[in-house]
Parts: structure tokens; C-alpha cells; sequence
């Protein structure tokens, strides 16, 4: 199987997030790329260096004041007085329909949902060559190749059009699915990370062209708390193409596998011809997040499971944190789904 990452992306190195009222150490770590790459490599997998797309596929899903902002707000920042040495909002409006802003302070806080998502000197590069690295894996599945794993790192599924939240930037889950759409296929989403995909479900939550499909632990005591549970079906003429199913927490291999096997049915059911995977393996019993209790061998199945579909399929990293199993879980799921 093919792998894509670009080195650029190293450059994201967020120091901070606060959770619990408590300012702490951000899990999102960018030594999170080396348990991955170990974990690819040893599940086959050839790494390559990202063509780049330029700004069109990123903005077909993020609009221009969106991308103006992200590309900018970090040198605006380091120009106020007394400024910290990311950008971490303080304040928000209270909807999307709110005023816009001139400063940077309010700008920050209208397109930065929470405090996981800081900003600092290298998040632009290295979120920008996250999403070209799932552009070229959608271009890979376009030219022929039956899977491929893309290590996007920062993460995206939790990035709306407008806006950033929970470790991400651009979305790009939903930047491949949008170049997949494009070249007149018909793709879906399918997010297996422990926490609802609920910037991927935003973006496509009024369209019927792409599918979005969640399996995440229930908002309803877990982040991102506001999105996620089974009556968000999608509005408009989305209504019917957005299907969530929350577990509760502690949910094992099992209950985890029972869930994936109605989702791959909608899959089935809705004619899709490639996949997306926004891959997230934090749903492990032994990640930090402690959301819910695969194991490793569960993530085979998983794997199994998806290829059982007969589809191509393109993963895109997620969530996955600082843990040992890190890299055996995504050489379990990608052994998994090429061995079957």
C-alpha cells in the first residue's frame, strides 16, 4: 500500500491546550508521526512526498476569509503587546451569524471553536501539506491504486468549513472526498475516531452527494459534546445522508464491530464507489482519551471489515495518541483490511 506524508508537517508543535479548567500539555504531539510511520511501514506500506494541489482543493471546502485568516493570524498576533506565544482564543460569538471582526483577538475566537487548536509559528505550513498529502491520496485511488494511507498529521475531522477545533485546521477527510467527488465519483466518509467527526458532518451536513457515517463515544459526556447523536441525520437535501452512531463509553471490539456493520450496510445502500476513512485510533482501550476499549486485534477486524466493502479505500489519519500500542494499532487495521 502506498503512504503519503511530507515532512513539512513536522513544523506543527502546539505546547498548549486547556481541559478541565487546567492549562496542560497538548496531546497532539508531533511525535505521534514517528509511531505512525513505524506503524505503516510495518503493515507494507511505501511512503512518498505529496504533490502539491495548490489552494483550489483546500478551498472548494474552507472558504477565503477562513484560509486568509489561518495563513495570517499567527504574525498578527506576535504584534499585539504581551501577546503569548500561540494563538489561543478567549472569547467567542455566540453564532455563526454574529459580527466579523477587525481584530485579531475577535477574529481568533470566531475561527477557533475551543482551546485545543492553537496556532503557532509552523501550523499553516504544516497543516497545508497535511491536506495536499490527502489530495495525493485521492489522486492515488484516481489513478488506479485499490487503497492508500495517508499520515495527516494535523489532524482535520473536527475542522468546519470556518473553523478550526479539537487539534484541527483543514479538514482532510473532507478535502479528499471533495477532489473524489469532483472526478465524478461517488465517496463517502466513514470516521471510525473515538470523537464524533463533527467538522466532516458540518461541511456536507446540507449535501446528498457525499455520505458522512460516525461511530464515536456519546457526546453526550465526551467531546466535541455539542454534535454526534443518532438523530443528525443532515437538512435540507442532506437529510437522510448523515448517519451517527454513538457508543457508550467502554464499548469493546465487539460493540464497536456490531455498529461498523450497520454503517457499511448505509455504505451498501447509498452506491458509494470509493471510501474515505477518517481513521482515528484512539478508540483503543488504552489511549488517553480512554472513550472507548478496542484493542488491537479489534482493529484488525476493523480493517476486515471495511475491506469487505469491495471499494477503494483511502485512510486518512485522525486521532491516535501518545500510547505503546500507537503504531501496532494502525499496522493492525491496515494488516487488516490488506489481508482480507
Amino acid at each position: 500500500m502506498k503512504a503519503i506524508f511530507d515532512e513539512r508537517q513536522w513544523k506543527h508543535q502546539p505546547k498548549y491546550f486547556m481541559a478541565n479548567g487546567a492549562i496542560l500539555p497538548n496531546p497532539e504531539q508531533a511525535e505521534r508521526i514517528d509511531r505512525l510511520q513505524a506503524g505503516a511501514k510495518a503493515a507494507g506500506c511505501a511512503f512518498q512526498a505529496p504533490d502539491d494541489a495548490g489552494l483550489g482543493p483546500i478551498a472548494a471546502i474552507h472558504s477565503a476569509e477562513y484560509l486568509t485568516f489561518l495563513q495570517n493570524i499567527y504574525t498578527r498576533w506576535q504584534r499585539m503587546e504581551g501577546a503569548g506565544e500561540e494563538v489561543i482564543p478567549n472569547i467567542h460569538p455566540a453564532n455563526r451569524s454574529d459580527s466579523y471582526p477587525k481584530s485579531a483577538i475577535g477574529q481568533a475566537g470566531y475561527h477557533q471553536a475551543d482551546t485545543a487548536c492553537p496556532i503557532a509559528s509552523g501550523t499553516w505550513e504544516a497543516a497545508y501539506w497535511s491536506a495536499q498529502s490527502a489530495i495525493t491520496g485521492a489522486d492515488l485511488l484516481l489513478g488506479g491504486e485499490r487503497a492508500a494511507y495517508v499520515l495527516s498529521r494535523p489532524p482535520g475531522h473536527h475542522a468546519f468549513g470556518d473553523l478550526a477545533g479539537g487539534f484541527c485546521f483543514l479538514n482532510n477527510s473532507a478535502i479528499a472526498a471533495e477532489r473524489l467527488l469532483a472526478a465524478g465519483k461517488r465517496p463517502v466518509v466513514l470516521d471510525v475516531d473515538v470523537h464524533h467527526g463533527n467538522g466532516t458532518q458540518g461541511i456536507f451536513y446540507h449535501r446528498r452527494d457525499v455520505l458522512t457515517v460516525s461511530i464515536h463515544a456519546d457526546p453526550e459526556r465526551f467531546y466535541p459534546f455539542f454534535w454526534g447523536q443518532a438523530h443528525e441525520r443532515g437538512q435540507g437535501a442532506g437529510l437522510g445522508y448523515n448517519l451517527n452512531l454513538p457508543l457508550q463509553r467502554g464499548t469493546d471490539d465487539a460493540g464497536f464491530l456490531a455498529a461498523l456493520e450497520v454503517a457499511l450496510q448505509q455504505i451498501r445502500s447509498f452506491g458509494a464507489d470509493v471510501v474515505v476513512v477518517a481513521l482515528g485510533l484512539d478508540a483503543y482501550i488504552g489511549d488517553p482519551f480512554k472513550g472507548l476499549a478496542v484493542t488491537t486485534p479489534g482493529f484488525a477486524r476493523i480493517g476486515a471489515a471495511i475491506a469487505g466493502l469491495g471499494l477503494p479505500c483511502l485512510f486518512v489519519q485522525e486521532g491516535g495518541y501518545i500510547c505503546d500500542a500507537l503504531g501496532d494499532n494502525l499496522t493492525s487495521v491496515l494488516g487488516g483490511f490488506s489481508g482480507a
